[in-house]
Parts: C-alpha cells; structure tokens; sequence
C-alpha cells in the first residue's frame, strides 16, 4: 500500500473547503492508503485550526482523534533542516523519512519546489490522485 504524507496545508484544505485534498485523507480514512503523520503534524494541525479557523478545542481533540487511528502514528528520531526558508516544513520531512514515505502531498511552495527529497515523491493534490489514477 503506498504511504503517503499529507501536510497540514492538504488536511486544512480537506477539513474546511473538501476537493482533492478531502479526497486524499478519505482514501487515507478508507485505509486506500496508509496515511502517515507524526504528534508534530497533529500539533501543527490543531494549533492551525484553532488560532487561523476559530475552529474549538473540542472540535480539534474530535479531529485529532479521527486522524490518529487508520494512519501510521511515526516518532521521528531525526532532525533536519532542508528547508531553511519555512523551518516546519522540516517535520514533514522529518515524518515522511521515518515513516518510510513513498509520497508526500503539500501545497507548500517551499516543499514543493524540489519536487522530492530523499527518493520521497513531493507532489500536489492534483498530481497525486492522477498519478494514482484516481482523478
């Protein structure tokens, strides 16, 4: 099953607007793919819909918790620093090294830019579902 990472820029956009991003976590939920995120993205996630979306603290735990069971929960043991223009993109990387990432899907300029990192995939929503045939 391939393994993907989605960053917090998708799961903002498939909580709050659907589209593709939606589309990706719910292969993710539907265990299509094995979606794989760390406590750092989780905290990023929470911390984004609560400050940027007003979105409640029990709204947040309630997302947290629907996330946290069909996906990979990896702890990464490394620490990096390829993406000196937005330094929490480095967790993403972070997440997709240790959890043996085939794919990471970002809106993130900075991210998106080297188009991989470390034989990882970087690919936009759009780009991901038609590599998998899917959009």
């Amino acid at each position: 099953m391939i393994r993907v990472v989605a960053d917090t820029h998708i799961c903002i956009s498939a909580l709050m607007f659907g589209g593709l991003p939606a589309t990706i976590i719910d292969l993710g939920l539907a265990r299509l793919v094995q979606l794989v995120v760390s406590p750092a993205l989780l905290d990023e996630l929470d911390e984004k819909l609560r400050l940027r979306f007003r979105v409640t603290v029990e709204d947040t735990t309630a997302i947290r918790r629907r996330l946290e069971h069909p996906v990979d929960l990896v702890l990464p043991d490394i620490v990096l620093d390829a993406v000196p223009e937005d330094p929490d993109d480095n967790r993403i990387l972070e997440c997709a090294v240790a959890g043996k990432a085939d794919v990471i899907v970002s809106g993130d300029r900075h991210l998106l830019r080297p188009g991989e990192y470390n034989g990882i995939s970087i690919l936009t929503a759009r780009q991901f579902l038609e590599a998998a045939g899917l959009a």
